[in-house]
């Protein structure tokens, strides 16, 4: 694979095409650089940093490493980072107590609650619970129905990172068939919306549709999002394709996405590495929003 610097090029005609990688390192470092910039003018005319609050329920080493990730990224840019753990086992009215706390702190611009929840909590407590204002990862209902119906709204991160990454790799959407593997309500669906509001023809799949690969054939772009390893191969893709890889998958002790990326390598047009695609596009994205949903709480910026 080569690096996303230049288009692809073929040497002879009996050679196949390169595939650019389509990094998200460069991209994040872009935005942070901007939030950055963002955070330090919103400083000077309110005289503090917005926080975000991350709140976890149980102690859960598993997703310890995302949490550190968003709280350097959140330091990085000049946020502040604030870990919310409740111990132990959470119920219902303990998150109602620690997210109504949240929402009233003038200095939290935004919450994300780490998941998977815990069994104790219904993921509506959280729904219910949380300030739309705040929700910077566009789980609640008010902006998930915003996004759909094409307003402006907080999408969930991740999806939005997608999203960045299609836009930056040099190709014009407009037109072009979307497929997108995965019906999560933070992924699958939001992408979906995302690529039809930049008018390209979408077809949303799912690890139980049929015939599959004769979908993603047609595909000109193709949003991978099912979390399942390898589900997607070279010959499963159309040539020159753009392929977005969400995936985050450990096999043999290595994480690897949801497209099988060797047979990948010389049929897609340009794809995204896991890792080093997605994630780091995902956290600077998160900060943004945060950035953005201060300004919209001072009253110095239009919505999103």
């Amino acid at each position: 694979m080569t690096p996303a610097s230049g288009p692809p090029t073929v040497t002879g005609s009996a050679s196949p095409p390169e595939t650019r990688v389509l990094s998200g390192t460069a991209i994040a470092a872009d935005i942070r650089q901007q939030v950055t910039a963002d955070v330090e003018a919103f400083r000077r005319k309110h005289g503090y940093a917005p926080a975000l609050a991350v709140l976890v329920l149980g102690p859960d080493p598993v997703f310890a490493v995302y949490v550190r990730q968003i709280l350097r990224t959140c330091a990085g840019v000049g946020l502040e980072g604030r870990e919310v753990r409740v111990p132990g086992r959470a119920s219902p009215a303990r998150v109602r107590r620690e997210l109504a706390a949240l929402n009233a702190d003038a200095h939290v611009a935004g919450i994300i609650v780490q998941h998977p929840l815990p069994p104790s909590v219904p993921l509506r407590t959280v729904l219910d619970a949380l300030e739309p204002a705040k929700d910077v990862d566009g789980v609640t209902p008010l902006n998930a129905g915003l996004v759909t119906l094409g307003y402006p709204a907080f999408a969930p991160a991740t999806a939005q990172a997608a999203i960045e990454i299609l836009e930056r790799s040099g190709r014009a959407l407009e037109g072009l068939h979307a497929v997108v593997i995965g019906r999560s309500r933070v992924v699958g669906r939001p992408v979906a919306q995302l690529l039809l509001r930049r008018h390209c023809t979408v077809t949303i799949c799912h690890t139980r549709t049929r015939d599959l690969a004769g979908l993603t054939r047609q595909a000109d772009v193709l949003v991978v999002a099912a979390g399942r390893p390898g589900l997607v191969t070279g010959a499963m893709l159309k040539p020159g394709a753009i392929v977005v890889d969400v995936g985050i998958n450990v096999v043999d002790g290595r994480i690897v996405g949801d497209v099988d990326a060797a047979s990948a390598d010389g049929v897609a047009g340009a794809i995204t590495p896991v890792p080093g695609g997605v994630g780091p596009v995902t956290n600077a994205v998160l900060v943004r929003h945060v950035i953005r949903a201060a300004e919209l709480q001072a009253g110095t910026a239009r919505r999103p």
